[in-house]
């Protein structure tokens, strides 16, 4: 993004100088006036010889969803009770604690300013506004009831987040319970076994066996430790480029589907996302068509994105949206029966959102479940990791007679 070298008077009249990014000259100057700067001179910025270097260095503050959540709450109550959106906007910028969002905020006001439609505006920035957000306030737009539709998308995305903070809780447990496992290991086998190598080097006998490998595989830790330390970050990089290719992302999410414990609460979570997004659009008035479209390329799973388009080309052929559901194998036969009872009796919109309903207590349940599942499966692994470590040093202790050399 460009940046701009500027000189302003502050509030309290003292001439200051600074830098700020913007994409355009009238953006910054926007931004310099909305913190009541007087703007003395300004000019873009010729980028230094050492600034890529810097970049990859600078992190910049990303939109997080919970600002998106916050800022279609807010809109919605100033929408509500009548404040312009313009004006809104400007009120919801100055409030904004997230820079990157801030400077999103500004540049949709000064694009709906300068004519551009609500959505149009929002479009130009995907990375903090999905096409599902763009769609409704579209639809809204078009029918007159956006302060309806920013409600809506307020429940949505707070029910989007409660359902993405369910999953992350189940996986937050045995996440950390299994790195102190990984960090104890590491540390008995660096730390605590060349110490008992030692010992039983003076015993001048052969060792058990399971003790040898175990002083083995210290030995070899010790030595290769930085490439083994390297090992699990090349192993992410390898992954994520096999994961970007079409073939290794329709594996990985057809295999995750499939997987024995957290393929059900996967599952689960999609036919809630699924449910709860359409349900949501339709209610809205988005077109059926456009509808899954923006559902299918929200959904995060390549196999369910399929079916979801598959899904949209039938009934683009005069097929019903309930059958090449339930022929995709994904959606479990009550949602279909319940997708086809609410397209039979016109009030699919309704049927979709009761269907969330319900499958939002069914993730919750399974999440519980597995929380309850995996607590003493971890616990059980981590005790055998640690007890064959104890057993492995303990078996020349017990057999010392016999090892001792007379």
């Amino acid at each position: 993004m460009p940046t701009f070298a500027y000189k302003a008077k502050d509030p309290g009249g003292a001439v200051v100088s600074g830098i700020v990014e913007a994409h355009e000259q009238r953006h910054a100057i926007d931004r310099l006036r909305q913190q009541r700067m007087v703007v003395l001179e300004i000019k873009e910025r010729v980028p230094g010889a050492l600034d890529p270097l810097l970049a990859m260095f600078k992190r910049k503050p990303k939109v997080e969803s919970k600002d998106l959540v916050l800022f279609s709450r807010q809109l919605s109550t100033l929408v509500s009770a009548g404040v312009p959106i313009v004006q809104g906007l400007a009120i919801l910028e100055e409030q904004s604690e997230n820079p990157t969002f801030q400077e999103v905020v500004g540049q949709v006001r000064a694009d709906i300013e300068g004519g551009l439609s609500i959505s149009d505006a929002l479009k130009k920035h995907p990375d903090a506004f999905p096409d599902i957000y763009c769609a409704m306030i579209r639809a809204g737009e078009l029918g007159g009831i956006l302060d309806t539709i920013l409600e809506r998308l307020s429940a949505f995305l707070e029910s989007s987040e409660a359902l993405k903070a369910k999953v992350k809780s189940a996986m937050m447990y045995p996440a950390i319970v299994l790195c102190i496992c990984g960090v104890v290991t590491i540390f008995l086998l660096v730390f605590v076994i060349p110490t008992f190598k030692t010992i039983f080097a003076g015993f001048g006998a052969e060792l058990p066996t399971p003790t040898q490998m175990l002083i083995d595989l210290s030995d070899i830790l010790k030595h290769y430790v930085l490439v083994i330390a390297a090992m699990p970050f090349v192993a992410k990089w390898g992954f994520s480029k096999w994961y970007a290719t079409p073939a290794g992302h329709r594996i990985v999410d057809g295999a995750a589907l499939k997987a024995p414990i957290f393929g059900i609460l996967l599952k689960k979570v999609a036919v809630a996302k699924f449910t709860r997004t359409l349900g949501t659009l339709v209610k809205s008035g988005v077109p059926i068509l456009q509808a899954l479209e923006t559902v299918g390329a929200t959904a995060g799973n390549l196999v369910i994105e399929d079916a979801i388009l598959k899904t949209r080309e039938s009934i683009r052929e005069g097929g019903r949206l309930a059958d090449p559901l339930k022929a995709s194998g994904i959606f479990p036969p009550m949602v279909t029966q319940m997708i086809k009872v609410g397209e039979e009796t016109g009030a699919l919109d309704t049927m979709l959102v009761k269907i969330a309903d319900f499958y939002d207590q069914e993730v919750d349940t399974a999440v519980h479940g597995l929380t309850s599942l995996i607590e003493p499966i971890v616990i059980v692994v981590m005790g055998l990791v640690i007890g064959t470590i104890v057993i492995c040093m303990m078996l020349p202790m017990l057999s010392l007679g016999t090892l001792v050399k007379e």
